[in-house]
């Protein structure tokens, strides 16, 4: 998992998201037992964690964190 991804998750488990490495090696997110997406593990494009940022800030996410 790169720094990016890193920080995502973290930032996802402080706003409440539950995050679960599957069997494969990706992410699975979801909140109040609903899956909400899943994230590649190792991305191999650049822009697969932006694809898999949209259904995560649809359902509350805020990114980046505010402070």
């Amino acid at each position: 998992m790169n720094k990016d991804v890193r920080k995502v998750v973290k930032a996802l488990e402080r706003q409440g998201f539950d995050v679960v490495t599957t069997a494969n090696g990706h992410l699975m997110v979801s909140k109040g037992g609903e899956v909400i997406a899943v994230l590649a593990g190792t991305a191999s494009d650049w822009r697969s964690l932006l694809n898999g940022l949209a259904p995560l800030k649809r359902a509350g996410f805020r990114w980046p964190p505010r402070r």
